[in-house]
């Protein structure tokens, strides 16, 4: 399989915070965020697999900033990393201000997705290719987070988990 670059995948969703997306405090609610990353996360590995995915897992959310009610909101996804069958999915969110229009980061995510077949079987997708330095970046830390989250699912014996063992020997 040929190797596919972030830049395939990239997904960009844009949209308005309705008044019945927003919590007592006129903010978006934090359902209705994760429901827009996962759609956004969803069609990035779509892309990138050409195959039905589905979540296996929210890996990391940072609400770092409350979205008020009437905010311009675009939700950036793309692969960041591709294994045999799963996929690690960044997500940056971004709040316009009214004013100026100008874009500051209000949330990050981190998913995982797996490509399967019309049975469900998880089936192998094309390697990534990154290219920009922050794509390479994650990339990298990507096969950390994987080995972290196997060790502590049980599935990885922390022996195993040479990537993690590398950041605490010199």
């Amino acid at each position: 399989m040929e190797a596919k670059t972030p830049a395939e995948s990239r997904t960009t969703l844009t949209d308005l915070v309705l008044p019945s997306e927003t919590n007592p405090l006129n903010n978006l609610f934090g359902g209705e965020l994760l429901a827009r990353m996962d759609r956004a996360a969803s069609i990035a590995a779509r892309r990138h697999s050409r195959r039905i995915v589905v979540t296996a897992s929210v890996n990391h959310v940072a609400f770092n900033k409350a979205i008020p009610l009437g905010s311009v909101v675009t939700v950036e996804a793309a692969v960041s990393r591709a294994f045999k069958s799963s996929m690690e999915i960044f997500i940056d969110v971004w709040v316009e201000d009214r004013e100026s229009g100008k874009r500051s980061k209000a949330n990050e995510a981190i998913y995982t997705f797996v490509a399967v077949d019309e049975t469900g079987t998880p089936v192998q997708i094309p390697p990534l290719k990154p290219e920009t330095d922050l794509e390479k970046q994650r990339f990298e830390a990507a096969l950390r987070r994987k080995q972290l989250s196997l060790v502590l699912a049980g599935k990885m014996k922390p022996n195993e988990a040479t990537e993690l063992k590398a950041l605490f020997e010199e």
